[in-house]
C-alpha cells in the first residue's frame, strides 16, 4: 500500500471513529432529555390518582410522579387491594367494559389473599401500603426501610419466617426464604431509580389511610389517625 492509499485508509478509520464517538456522545443527552421530561408524567399522575391527596409538607412534583409510578407503571392497587371483587365499585369494572371506578375504601389497603406458595404453607396476603397513625406509609416504615425492602425484598414484618427446628408454624420451608417477600415482584422493582422510589414513597405518604383488618391483633392491622 503506497503512502497515498495509506493516508486515505487512515483518514477513513479516524473519520469513522470520530463519527462513532459523536453518536455515542449524543446518546446520553437524548436519554437525559427523556429522563428529565417528567412534566407529563406528573400531570397524568394527578389526573389518575383515584383518591384525594394530602400534600401538606410534601413535594407536589414527587407526589404526582409517584402517582404515575403507582397507578400507571406498577399498577400497585391490582395486588394491594382486597381482591378483584372489591377493587372496583359496582358498575365501574373496566374488565366488564364499564367506566373504571376504583373503590377508594380499599385503595392500597392490602388484604388480597394469594393463597399458599405451595400447599400446606401459609397464605400470602398483600400488605397495606397506606399511611398509619404515624403518617408513614407501608406499615409505618421509613423511607430508608422502604428502599431496602424494594431493593432487597426483605420482609421487615417477619410474617412467614423460614421453617426450622424451633419454628414450625406459619413458616416457609426451603427452598423458599421466609426472610424475603414472596409474590411481591421486588426483583423487578429493585431496578427502579432512586427518584422513582422517592416519588412512590411520597405518593404513598399522601394517600388516605385505610384501616384494617378489623382484628387489632392481626399483624396486618393498620391504625389510622
Amino acid at each position: 500500500m503506497n503512502w497515498v492509499k495509506r493516508a486515505a485508509f487512515m483518514a477513513g478509520i479516524f473519520g469513522a471513529m470520530f463519527l462513532f464517538a459523536t453518536m455515542v456522545k449524543s446518546l446520553p443527552a437524548q436519554a437525559d432529555n427523556y429522563g428529565n421530561d417528567n412534566d407529563n408524567r406528573i400531570r397524568i399522575g394527578f389526573k389518575v390518582a383515584p383518591v384525594p391527596l394530602n400534600l401538606e409538607h410534601k413535594n407536589p412534583a414527587l407526589v404526582g410522579l409517584g402517582s404515575y409510578m403507582v397507578n400507571v407503571v406498577a399498577s400497585c392497587n391490582d395486588c394491594h387491594s382486597d381482591g378483584p371483587m372489591t377493587q372496583y365499585l359496582p358498575g365501574g369494572n373496566p374488565y366488564f367494559n364499564q367506566p373504571a371506578q376504583v373503590n377508594t375504601a380499599v385503595y392500597l389497603g392490602g388484604g388480597r389473599d394469594f393463597g399458599p406458595v405451595v400447599p400446606g404453607t401459609p397464605d400470602i396476603i398483600s400488605r397495606n401500603l397506606t399511611p398509619d397513625k404515624t403518617g408513614l406509609p407501608e406499615g409505618g416504615h421509613t423511607f430508608e426501610q422502604f428502599v431496602q425492602i424494594m431493593r432487597t425484598g426483605v420482609d421487615m414484618d417477619h410474617l412467614h419466617p423460614p421453617c426450622s427446628a424451633t419454628v414450625t408454624a406459619n413458616c416457609l420451608p426451603p427452598p423458599f426464604d421466609g426472610n424475603l417477600l414472596q409474590i411481591m415482584p421486588w426483583p423487578t422493582y429493585s431496578h427502579m431509580t432512586d427518584l422513582d422510589l422517592r416519588a412512590i414513597y411520597e405518593y404513598l405518604s399522601a394517600v388516605p389511610c385505610v384501616e384494617g383488618p378489623t382484628d387489632p391483633t392481626n399483624p396486618l392491622h393498620n391504625d389510622c389517625p
